[in-house]
């Protein structure tokens, strides 16, 4: 099918922009707190190398370079590859276990509400033909139903109970579900040589400055989250004492 990218060259409205590098700010400083509270004397030194990240990100957007869609390899794949490697690095080396082991799960978990505000975001970007309806919730995205719910499940998170561990662990595989079904939608929407849905209105908003830094960073520190909830829930839960009921 013929693609519709007449809209590949039109930027978002300011005010949506300027909302979506809020989301952007409240995303790192949520996360810096987690880190400050895992490993404070080094929390500095990550959290700039977050920063540095997205700022190339930005700026490789700002220079439209991600709006070459007929580069191969899909140039979008440079702003989402970097972030999902450091995560199995992490989860593949000894010091990156013992660092996940050290993120406080409360922090983690209150995160997810900014998948409020992104949802807002995204539904704003099908308004104005950047990305499909398909990845909004009057599509199949119904990612938003996790933020809703973070709160609950951040009460869970800081009785820390053992009653509360599966709720919990629960709560995070059902979240997941729904960034990954999100994730999944938006690459197959995107303008590359996979792409499998929404011609008529392709997902080209986040190929743009500077909403490359959902895929680029919000994503991947929701994804991390999950991942070391899960975790961490599960080891909790296999050491717990056999008479404690969940």
């Amino acid at each position: 099918m013929v693609r519709n990218l007449s809209h590949l060259s039109e930027n978002p409205p300011l005010w949506l922009s300027l909302g979506f590098g809020g989301i952007l700010i409240l995303t790192l400083a949520v996360f810096y707190t987690a880190l400050r509270k895992a490993i404070p004397t080094r929390a500095g030194f990550i959290f700039m190398g977050m920063i540095l990240w997205l700022m190339v990100l930005l700026v490789l957007a700002q220079r439209r370079f991600f709006l070459n869609i007929d580069a191969v390899p899909p140039r979008f794949l440079l702003a989402i590859a970097p972030p999902l490697l450091v995560i199995l690095g992490l989860f593949f080396t000894k010091p990156g276990r013992i660092f996940l082991d050290q993120l406080p799960i409360p922090t983690l978990t209150f995160l997810n509400t900014i998948r409020i505000p992104v949802e807002l975001a995204l539904y704003g970007l099908f308004v104005y033909q950047q990305i499909p309806e398909v990845m909004t919730f009057e599509g199949r995205n119904f990612d938003i139903l996790a933020g809703i719910t973070a709160p609950l499940a951040g009460y869970w998170a800081s009785k820390n109970r053992p009653a509360d561990h599966r709720k919990l662990l629960i709560w995070n595989l059902l979240a997941l579900a729904l960034l990954v079904n999100i994730v999944g939608h938006a690459i197959v929407s995107a303008p590359t040589p996979v792409q499998q849905l929404a011609f008529d209105q392709p997902n080209v908003g986040v190929l743009k400055f500077p909403f490359v830094g959902l895929p680029g960073l919000v994503v991947p520190m929701v994804l991390l989250g999950h991942l070391v909830s899960i975790r961490q829930l599960t080891r909790k839960m296999k050491n717990a004492p056999a008479n404690i009921a969940f």
